[in-house]
């Protein structure tokens, strides 16, 4: 229960990613396809179910195939967990837990939607600049970090957030061990940017 592979597929969004990679408009796909421009608009925003004919004709005026359109559709599923990884072992009586150095990232969400969201522990590569196509909220679980936004330094502390409009280049790095960064953003496959030059 609960399981995304127990849930029907949604496949318009698989449609409009590849026809947008492609750069068509949906008039191109309904000529090439000799289908309706309404009807593939309804089948790319999930309000019709295309039949396997017309999911071939739709594949075929994509250069791929409903197979792969398919497997790239997301699941139908309004609900979704996403479990903890398994704990890790209890320190040995009277000996200290000892910090895991590594860093990690766990992915929160799986599929494509409109969010994504990864935890981050540990420390990170402060030398790494990272620009977003849109915007995201970054919340300091545990720990610690240092930011450097736009050209100023920023330091949040556990229970801090960050806001970062999309296009904002960004670095930033753990400054307490076992630090625990949460990073919400809107998917990057979401047009979401406006014209910020207005």
């Amino acid at each position: 229960m609960g399981d995304n592979k127990e849930q029907p597929l949604r496949v318009g969004a698989a449609v409009r990613r590849r026809r947008r990679a492609l750069e068509l408009t949906l008039a191109v796909v309904a000529e090439r396809s000799g289908l309706s421009v309404p009807f593939l608009s309804q089948v790319e925003n999930d309000r019709a179910r295309p039949s396997r004919s017309s999911l071939e004709k739709v594949a075929d005026a994509l250069r791929t195939t409903a197979v792969e359109l398919l497997a790239a559709a997301d699941p139908a599923c309004s609900v979704d967990v996403v479990r903890a990884e398994i704990a890790e072992p209890e320190p040995e009586p009277g000996k200290a837990p000892q910090p895991d150095p590594a860093p990690r990232v766990r992915s929160l969400v799986r599929g494509h939607h409109q969010l994504h969201a990864s935890e981050f522990t540990g420390d990170h590569d402060a030398g790494r600049e990272f620009q977003h196509r849109n915007d995201e909220l970054m919340y300091v679980a545990d720990g610690a970090v240092e930011m450097e936004a736009e050209g100023r330094a920023y330091r949040l502390a556990r229970g801090d957030t960050m806001y970062l409009t999309g296009g904002v280049r960004h670095r930033w790095r753990a400054t307490v061990p076992d630090t625990r960064v949460i990073v919400v953003a809107v998917a990057e496959h979401i047009e979401a940017v406006q014209d910020r030059s207005r």
